[in-house]
């Protein structure tokens, strides 16, 4: 399987996923914690069917010692233990933020109101930039037809 467009070799492409980047840096640089920052890229990639991003962060995040249980449970946080409050409060946010066109009034002042009690507001901001940012490479890759299965833990950086 061949992507409908080269990301990695088409200059505007590239141009446009090296800002992208930066936005990200930023965010890796935050308070947020690491592991959450993986859940919420993992989980927005399941809703959206991203199967280059969700490979990629399901893959970092075993490197950096994310357990196989807690990974493979993701997509039903709702009913698994393994996480924290604080985690299913971020994961919440994120499927309300990942899917703003299917509930009308987008993100719930309840869910908003739960993720406001684990994170300060650095980690609030740094939060839902993340849920956008992820959503934006969830698209890109979606509409090229980005193939998955092939990445490598640090390929990119």
């Amino acid at each position: 399987m061949e992507a409908r467009l080269n990301v990695f070799g088409n200059p505007v492409a590239m141009k446009f996923l090296k800002h992208i980047n930066s936005a990200g840096k930023v965010l890796s640089d935050s308070g947020l914690p690491a592991a959450t920052q993986e859940l919420v890229k993992i989980r927005a990639s399941q809703i959206n069917g991203c199967g280059f991003c969700t490979d990629m962060h399901t893959k970092d995040a075993a490197a950096a010692g994310e357990t196989s249980v807690r990974l493979n449970l993701i997509a039903a946080w709702r009913e698994a233990t393994v996480f924290t409050d604080a985690e299913r409060a971020a994961l919440e946010l994120t499927e309300q933020g990942t899917r703003i066109a299917d509930a009308a009034g987008g993100v719930t002042d309840e869910a908003w109101a739960n993720a406001a009690k684990y994170y300060d507001e650095d980690q609030l901001a740094a939060l839902v930039s993340l849920i956008a940012l992820i959503n934006v490479y969830n698209r890109v890759n979606v509409m090229v037809q980005q193939p998955a299965g092939g990445y490598e833990p640090g390929m990119f950086g």
